[in-house]
């Protein structure tokens, strides 16, 4: 392979890997869930849904898209996605044993 083909070829596998390494985030990002049941309560940051016997509490802001009119009572669907606002590591105790 002369050297022209090779470099294409590295070229086109970095490209390729960053590119797969690039776009794992945003798809973790993207992943969205779903909750559907009546409205328990509603105020301008919370919307309180009832799943089953389990009392789910969904914020919303401003840029929550809203479509209809949400009102106690009213079945709604609520697409959401989740999202960490901190992440606090442990020390492993297997490896503090390990060190001493």
């Amino acid at each position: 392979m002369n050297n022209a083909k090779r470099s294409i070829l590295a070229f086109v596998s970095a490209l390729s890997l960053a590119a797969a390494l690039g776009a794992t985030p945003a798809f973790a990002a993207d992943k969205t869930y779903q909750v559907t049941g009546p409205v328990l309560e509603v105020t301008d940051s919370v919307i309180t849904v009832q799943k089953g016997k389990e009392k789910w509490q969904i914020a919303r802001t401003k840029d929550t898209k809203v479509m209809g009119d949400i009102k106690v009572g009213a079945k709604v669907t609520i697409t959401y996605t989740m999202t960490a606002t901190s992440v606090e590591a442990k020390a492993d105790g297997k490896a503090d044993k390990a060190a001493k």
